[in-house]
């Protein structure tokens, strides 16, 4: 993932008079890619982890309230003649947390259950916050159609993930288990599909701002890399155990860029559309930097034999 995104930017560069004209598939093709991500949730684990609420709650601020603002506040320092990149920058981190978080927390063995109830939270608000949260900011300066936004988000996020979800609930995870290897291989060609169409429909800003396509990227990364460090920060600050710093770490500093490109294509003038594709490179890379930095050493799995000693102990 570190280099498959990055590698499908140049592609939709490359291609762009070729791929621009599919920009009308984007939305199935991602609605797709979050049914198939969704067959992995259920309620059973939402209803688990809602019984500590307050990590939960600590995403929430992080994601829609601290880094929207940081992201206003640090397009307003760097850019404060351009509006429609300070719109950019502020939708790439209102938008909510993507699926992809669960295969970091899975990798770092991290909590599982709180991270599918942030992801399934989150989609099921965002079609309220982020459009309140781009109003706030940028509103008096960029129009901007609400309404058409959150029936997006709708129709994209939130409507896919509950028929997926629902899925694997009415099959009590046999969907998932049958399914879910076999639309996996489907779900990164609809990412690598979703990035390269995108990217092509920004070509031409790319290359028309090429210095100042450096300066947006620089800005970027280091507003990307700091809703991980708030996550990690949060979990200290708080006592949080090892699992859950994994998973406020990753939700906090990955987002459904995919989803952010598409809004900012469907919705908004091209150049916004410019610093989400940049935040949608640096993010896998970014990743991978701070599970090297905070959780390279993997916690050992559990064998049968000790589990089930665990089990009489406990009981």
């Amino acid at each position: 993932m570190p280099f498959l995104t990055p590698l499908s930017v140049v592609l939709g560069i490359l291609l762009s008079y070729r791929a621009a004209g599919l920009a009308w598939l984007v939305p199935w093709i991602f609605a797709w890619m979050t049914f198939a991500g969704s067959l992995n949730l259920n309620f059973g684990d939402m209803k688990k982890a809602l019984k500590q609420p307050l990590p939960i709650l600590m995403f929430l601020l992080i994601l829609h309230v601290a880094m929207p603002l940081y992201a206003w506040g640090a397009g307003y320092l760097f850019f404060p003649g351009d509006p429609l990149t300070r719109t950019g920058m502020v939708l790439l981190l209102a938008i909510p947390t993507g699926v992809m978080s669960l295969i970091w927390v899975g990798i770092y063995k991290g909590n599982t259950a709180l991270t599918l109830t942030m992801i399934l939270v989150d989609t099921l608000l965002s079609p309220f916050l982020v459009p309140f949260a781009l109003s706030a900011l940028v509103g008096a300066e960029v129009r901007m159609d609400v309404f058409g936004m959150m029936k997006g988000l709708f129709w994209m996020v939130v409507f896919p993930s509950i028929v997926g979800m629902a899925c694997n609930q009415w099959s009590r995870g046999a969907l998932k288990q049958v399914w879910g290897p076999r639309f996996a291989p489907f779900s990164k060609v609809g990412l690598v599909a979703v990035v390269t169409i995108n990217s092509a429909v920004v070509a031409p800003h790319f290359t028309e701002m090429s210095v100042k396509a450096v300066g947006i990227a620089a800005v970027c990364f280091f507003v990307v890399i700091v809703g991980y460090l708030a996550g990690y920060a949060v979990s200290k600050l708080f006592g949080w155990d090892r699992e859950t710093a994994v998973a406020m770490t990753f939700n906090c500093g990955m987002r459904n860029i995919s989803a952010g490109a598409v809004l900012a294509i469907q919705y908004f003038p091209p150049p916004v559309a410019v610093p989400v594709i940049m935040g949608m490179v640096f993010q896998q890379m970014t990743a991978s930097l701070f599970a090297y930095l905070f959780f390279r050493r993997k916690e050992p799995v559990p064998s049968a034999a000790g589990n089930a000693t665990k089990s009489r102990v406990s009981g």
